[in-house]
């Protein structure tokens, strides 16, 4: 099918290759210049918005790592892709990164304490928290965890103070039904019908 419309398209004097647009300019907001709205404002009201919340984890030679994650999402269906974002200044990213592998933990409503627990920066997150390896990279899968997805990194975009990491679903499951644990204005919360 490809081949037919690439023929068609030289046929009809088409070009039959688009150039690449040239990659914006990627600055921060210099010291003299004013973000466009408050800081706090910001996070006020897209706090609003209710989201899942996952633990997201890597295994590299120094051994697993984690982070609590709420900005994951599906991406596409095909190929199978999600993506997340990091913050740029995470001590955990780039040990993820290194590891070319994730596994994003979508956590139950029970699980709070544990998002909190990955939450925090230099702490061993993984203290006393249960995980097997995942089935295609190895990456902790967390017991208890509702569902899992098993991920290698495909690509990672820069989006202001976040990177945004695309990876390429290898295998998935869920263990079994429960609440999602969700956070809203600043609070975890339960879904309710």
């Amino acid at each position: 099918m490809a081949a037919t419309v690439v023929r068609h398209l030289r046929a009809a004097g088409s070009p039959t290759a688009v150039e690449p647009l040239p990659r914006p300019d990627l600055r921060a907001v210099r010291e003299d210049e004013r973000p466009p709205v408050d800081p706090a404002e910001f996070r006020r009201v897209l706090g609003h918005f209710a989201s899942g919340v996952t633990i997201v984890t890597a295994l590299d030679a120094d051994g697993p790592a984690g982070f609590a994650c709420q900005s994951f999402a599906s991406l596409s269906l095909d190929p199978p892709l999600v993506a997340f974002m990091v913050a740029r200044t995470s001590t955990t990213w780039p040990r993820i990164a290194a590891a070319g592998t994730f596994c994003v933990n979508i956590l139950g409503a029970e699980q709070g304490g544990l998002c909190r627990s990955f939450a925090v920066s230099g702490a061993d997150k993984f203290a006393g928290v249960p995980w097997d390896p995942s089935p295609s990279t190895g990456s902790p899968r967390l017991t208890g965890a509702p569902a899992w997805i098993d991920c290698t990194i495909t690509t990672v975009h820069t989006g202001g103070d976040h990177l945004i990491v695309v990876g390429r679903v290898e295998a998935l499951g869920a263990e079994h039904e429960s609440e999602p644990l969700l956070f809203h204005r600043g609070r975890f919360g339960r879904f309710s019908a």
